[in-house]
C-alpha cells in the first residue's frame, strides 16, 4: 500500500474513537494489515453460522445492520446499525466465538478489516485501543466527561470533584479522646487546635462526637458541671462511611440528616472527620445552607427562595462536573425536604395538629421520576396519598378531611416551580388520596385487566416511594404489590409488549429519527426504555426498589443477566440523563422555557457518537426483554 494512502487512511481514522486517541505507531501497525472490503446491499457480513470471529471490521462507507432471528433486518426491526468510522464484533473476538447476531450491509458498504490475530496483538499494544475495546461506552463517556469538565474548567479548576473518595477529603488524622474525659478538657482542646469537633473513641472505634454546635444546648444553656465525663453529652448515634466512599454520599447523608460532620472509618475504626465545609467550601455549592434553610423555613416566601436556591444548586454542581445519577439524587434529596417542609407548614396552617389522620395514619407518597429520585431542572408535580381510615369512619370521610389539606400543600408546590400536573396526578385528586384496601383495589384492578389505561397507570404509580408520614404504610403496599405482579406472568407480559411499543429513535438513512423541528425527546425515547424495562425486571425479581439503576442491578442475578451487560445499560442511562439535564441548564440560562427536547444537530461529534451508543444499549435492552417475554 502506498505511503500516501496509508497517511490518508490514518487521517481519516482519526477523526473517530479510538482511534482519534491511539498513538500514531499503533494506528500504522493497523493500516499495514488491514484489507478494503466490499459488500453490496443485503449481503451478510458475519453470522453465527460462520462459526470464531476471524476479523475485526471498521466501515469506512456504508450502513451495517445487526439483525436478530431469521427475518432480514429492515430499518424499523434492526437493533442495531452502525455507521461510518463504527467497528465491530467486539464482544465476539474478545472471546474468541462466534457472533450471536447477523451482521448485514444495508446499502452498499465498504470495510476496512483486520484479521483477529492482529486485532488481539493491537490490544496488548496499544492501551487506548484496549481501553475502547473492554470498556467501549465507559471509555467514550469518560471522553465526553472530559470535555465536559474542560469545557467547565474556569468554574471548577482547583476544585475536587464530588466523586473523589473521602480518603481525599480528610484534611488530617482524628483528634479524639477517651470516654471519661472531662468536658472541661475537651472544650480546651477544641479551643487550642481550632478544631470543630471531638470524637470519643475506645480501642480506636468511635462512640460518641461532640461539636461546637452542641456547646450551646449542651452545656452553656444546661449549665452542665464541665467536670463531667464527656461521654454523658456526646451524640451516641454515629453515622460513617468508609473510605472509599465518594464524597457525594457523605454530602447526602449530611443534607438528609443535617449533620455538619461524617466520621470515616475504615474496619469500624476511625480514620478521619469530614466535615460540612471540608465539602462544601471546595465545591462552592451551598448544599447544607440551602437545606438548613428548608428546614427552618417559618413561610413559604423563604421556602420560593430556597426552590430557586436548589435550581442553582443544581446548575452549578452540573458545570462542575457532577454526575447525573449523583445530581438528580441530590436534587430529589433537597425537593423532598422542600415537599417536607411544605406539608408540615399547611397541615399546622389547617389545624391538624390533633387529627388523628395526621399523627401516623397517613403517608405522603411521591410518584413518577421523584418517586424514582431521577428528577432533573424541570419536573411537575406527581403524588398520591395513602391512609388507614379511623374507627367509626368511612374511607370517603377520612377523604373529604384530607382532601382540603391537598390541595393546599399542591398549590404550595406550585408556587415553589412545581407545576400542578397536567394530567392531575395528585394527592388532591380524590382517584390517588385512597386508603391501604383501596389502593391495593386499585392495583388489583389494572393488574386484572391489563387494558392500555391500566399500563400507562402502572408506569406511574408502581413508581412511589414514601415521602412523609407513616413509611410503613408505603412499605407494605410495596411488597403486596410485588407479591401480586409477580404471581401474574400475564401482566408482566402485557407490560413488556407495552413497553416495546416505545423505540430508541435510531435511524437507518440518518443517525437518529426525529420528530417536529429536528427534535429528540430525551424523556420519552431515551430515558423511558430503561425506565420501563427496568420496572418489568424488577418485578419479575421480586426487587423492591424503585430507582431505574437499583432495579436493573438488583434483578441481575436473579434473571441471568451478565454484570457487565448492565452496567452497559446504566452508563447509556447515565448519558442520556448527563444529556437532558445539560440541555435544561443551558435553556434556563438563555431564559428559555425548559424541556426535553435535543436537536441532535446541535451536538459534537464526540457526543453525537456516544448517544448513538446509548440508544443502542436501550435497543439491545428492549431487545432481551423481547427474548425474555417471547414478544
Amino acid at each position: 500500500m502506498p505511503a500516501s494512502l496509508r497517511g490518508a487512511i490514518i487521517e481519516h481514522l482519526r477523526r473517530f474513537a479510538p482511534f482519534d486517541r491511539m498513538e500514531r505507531e499503533h494506528l500504522a501497525y493497523f493500516v499495514q494489515r488491514l484489507e478494503l472490503a466490499y459488500y453490496p446491499k443485503g449481503e451478510v457480513i458475519l453470522s453465527p453460522e460462520q462459526g470464531p470471529v476471524a476479523r475485526f471490521s471498521v466501515i469506512r462507507q456504508g450502513v451495517v445492520l445487526g439483525e436478530q432471528g431469521v427475518a432480514q433486518a429492515q430499518h424499523e426491526c434492526a437493533w442495531l446499525e452502525l455507521h461510518e468510522g463504527e467497528c465491530f464484533p467486539l464482544g465476539a473476538l474478545l472471546s474468541k466465538r462466534g457472533v450471536t447476531s447477523t451482521y448485514r450491509a444495508g446499502v452498499d458498504t465498504f470495510l476496512y478489516e483486520l484479521p483477529a490475530a492482529d486485532f488481539l496483538e493491537l490490544i496488548h499494544l496499544s492501551p487506548a485501543f484496549q481501553d475502547f475495546c473492554t470498556r467501549r461506552i465507559a471509555s467514550l463517556l469518560e471522553q465526553s466527561k472530559q470535555a465536559i469538565q474542560a469545557q467547565y474548567a474556569h468554574s471548577s479548576s482547583g476544585q475536587q470533584s464530588m466523586s473523589s473518595p473521602l480518603s481525599s477529603i480528610v484534611r488530617r488524622s482524628p483528634v479524639t479522646c477517651q470516654p471519661d474525659t472531662p468536658v472541661r478538657e475537651v472544650l480546651i482542646a477544641m479551643h487550642k487546635l481550632g478544631i470543630g469537633s471531638m470524637v470519643a473513641t475506645e480501642a480506636g472505634r468511635p462512640v460518641g462526637i461532640f461539636t461546637l454546635h452542641d456547646v450551646l444546648k449542651r452545656v452553656a444553656l444546661p449549665k452542665i458541671d464541665l467536670d463531667v465525663p464527656i461521654i454523658d453529652i456526646m451524640s451516641t448515634t454515629l453515622t460513617s462511611l468508609p473510605p472509599s466512599a465518594p464524597a457525594y454520599e457523605a454530602a447526602l447523608v449530611m443534607t438528609r440528616h443535617g449533620f455538619r460532620h461524617i466520621l470515616v472509618t475504615d474496619d469500624d475504626k476511625l480514620v478521619g472527620v469530614v466535615s460540612e465545609k471540608d465539602l462544601f467550601s471546595l465545591q462552592r455549592v451551598g448544599l447544607r445552607q440551602i437545606s438548613a434553610a428548608i428546614r427552618s423555613a417559618a413561610n413559604l416566601d423563604t421556602l420560593k427562595q430556597a426552590a430557586g436556591d436548589i435550581r442553582q444548586l443544581a446548575h452549578n454542581m452540573l458545570a462542575q462536573g457532577v454526575a447525573a445519577e449523583q445530581l438528580t439524587q441530590f436534587i430529589s434529596t433537597l425537593n423532598d425536604l422542600l415537599t417536607e417542609r411544605i406539608i408540615e407548614l399547611e397541615r399546622t396552617a389547617a389545624g391538624t395538629e390533633d387529627d388523628p389522620l395526621w399523627q401516623g395514619g397517613l403517608c405522603w407518597l411521591a410518584l413518577g421520576s421523584e418517586g424514582r429520585f431521577e428528577q432533573t431542572l424541570n419536573t411537575d408535580q406527581d403524588n398520591g396519598l395513602i391512609f388507614v381510615t379511623p374507627a367509626g369512619m368511612t374511607a370517603d370521610q377520612a377523604r373529604t378531611r384530607l382532601l382540603p389539606v391537598a390541595r393546599r400543600i399542591n398549590e404550595a408546590l406550585d408556587a415553589c416551580g412545581f407545576p400542578l400536573c397536567k394530567g392531575d396526578v395528585m394527592a388532591s385528586n380524590p382517584h390517588w388520596c385512597l386508603s391501604q384496601e383501596e389502593w391495593q383495589a386499585r392495583f388489583a384492578e389494572w393488574i386484572d385487566h391489563g387494558d392500555p389505561d391500566s399500563l400507562l397507570n402502572a408506569t406511574i404509580f408502581f413508581d412511589f416511594r414514601p415521602l412523609y408520614g407513616n413509611a410503613s404504610l408505603a412499605t407494605g403496599l410495596r411488597n403486596w404489590l410485588t407479591e401480586k405482579v409477580a404471581a401474574t406472568p400475564r401482566f408482566l407480559h402485557q407490560m413488556a409488549a407495552s413497553a416495546l411499543r416505545n423505540r430508541p429513535p435510531l435511524g437507518l438513512v440518518r443517525d437518529f429519527v426525529v420528530g417536529e423541528g429536528n427534535q429528540l425527546n430525551l424523556k420519552l425515547n431515551g430515558i423511558t426504555p430503561f425506565v420501563d424495562a427496568a420496572r418489568i425486571y424488577a418485578f419479575a425479581a421480586g426487587a423492591t426498589s424503585t430507582s431505574t439503576v437499583q432495579r436493573l442491578r438488583q434483578a441481575a442475578a436473579g434473571l441471568n443477566i451478565a454484570a457487565g451487560e448492565i452496567e452497559a445499560w446504566v452508563e447509556a442511562l447515565h448519558f442520556i440523563q448527563l444529556l437532558r439535564l445539560r440541555c435544561q441548564h443551558e435553556e434556563s440560562t438563555a431564559g428559555k422555557t425548559m424541556d426535553n427536547l435535543l436537536d441532535p444537530d446541535r451536538l459534537n461529534d464526540l457526543d453525537r457518537r456516544i448517544l448513538k451508543e446509548a440508544f443502542r444499549q436501550a435497543r439491545k435492552l428492549q431487545t432481551r426483554l423481547a427474548m425474555d417475554y417471547k414478544l
